[in-house]
């Protein structure tokens, strides 16, 4: 079982920038794929990036390529996802999920989900 808890979430103007996190709970967290998704009101989920549990490699949806990055800190039991440029599109909840799958893009690929963080982005 991993509780996954997301932080770093709020308001911020068009061109800003946000750190979310998010930090996990037990001592399997190296053993698990973890990936950022979003869902803004009316639309459904969409996969934002992910960084897989063996080599750290990243992907990113091809809406924040380039302006968001992803990590993960393994003695923290913590992945970040750093938000740059930001633009109103940018705004919804955002919620981190861990898969044992050595990768996924896909909100079925993961098995446990945190209970989000709003971010808005004001035009």
């Amino acid at each position: 079982q991993v509780q996954l808890v997301e932080s770093g979430g709020g308001l911020v103007q068009a061109g800003g920038s946000l750190r979310l996190s998010c930090a996990a709970s037990g001592r399997t967290f190296s053993r698990y794929t973890m990936g950022w998704f979003r869902q803004a009101p009316g639309k459904e989920r969409e996969f934002v990036a992910t960084i897989t549990k063996t080599s750290g490699s990243t992907y990113y949806a091809d809406s924040v390529k380039g302006r968001f990055t992803v990590s993960r800190d393994n003695a923290k039991n913590t992945v970040y996802l750093q938000m740059n440029s930001l633009k109103p599109e940018d705004t919804a909840v955002y919620y981190c999920a861990a898969s044992p799958l050595d990768f996924g893009s896909k909100s079925t690929d993961y098995i446990y989900w945190g209970q989000g963080t709003q971010v808005t982005v004001s035009s």
